[in-house]
């Protein structure tokens, strides 16, 4: 079944071809939870109640640009509404902080999960600004609105989040020099 099939299927609620949606990009989606998430298990969850969304509105989709483009927008404004109900960013007399801090991760052996359990650590305000500016390359401005903080505060967060990833990897390697 082609994937334009498949999308008409699933828009007349065939509960087969919606079965073979999730299994065709649930994993796709599930890294883009996790990258998100705080954990392992909540990106189980985020990544259920973003196929809910995107099953609940697939009609909405008129077949123009990327499909798995538009589930992953979804999948991510899916976790950022949870994270505005909770007000967990929504910090309006954040300091700003203008030191950029760049990380090298290039010139360690710092091993991907641990910096993905580092990243995941990070309180929910700052992981979400750095991943949406580092990994998915957002600017400040969209995330600002994404968010519903600030340019100011959201390159702040940044910015901390850079010194607690900074520093962790610097007492890993540390650690790991020792040995």
């Amino acid at each position: 079944m082609t994937l334009e099939e498949l999308i008409l299927n699933c828009k007349k609620n065939d509960l087969k071809a919606q079965e073979e949606l999730y299994k065709k990009f649930s994993g796709i989606l599930f890294s883009v939870c996790l990258k998100y998430s705080r954990n392992y298990h909540e990106a189980e969850d985020n990544l259920q109640d973003a196929f809910i969304t995107i099953l609940k509105s697939i009609e909405q989709f008129k077949g123009k640009g990327s499909f798995e483009g538009w589930m992953k927008r979804i999948a991510v404004n899916t976790v950022l509404q949870k994270y505005r109900k909770q007000r967990v960013y929504n910090l309006s007399n954040e300091e700003q902080i203008e030191e950029e801090v760049e990380i090298e991760v290039e010139e360690t052996n710092v091993p991907l999960d641990y910096l993905l359990k580092i990243v995941q650590e990070l309180p929910d305000r700052y992981r979400l600004v750095f991943t949406m500016y580092v990994l998915d390359g957002c600017p400040h401005k969209e995330i600002s609105e994404e968010m519903e903080i600030s340019v100011g505060t959201s390159k702040s967060n940044l910015a901390r989040a850079r010194k607690i990833l900074q520093t962790k990897i610097e007492n890993y390697n540390r650690e790991n020099d020792l040995r």
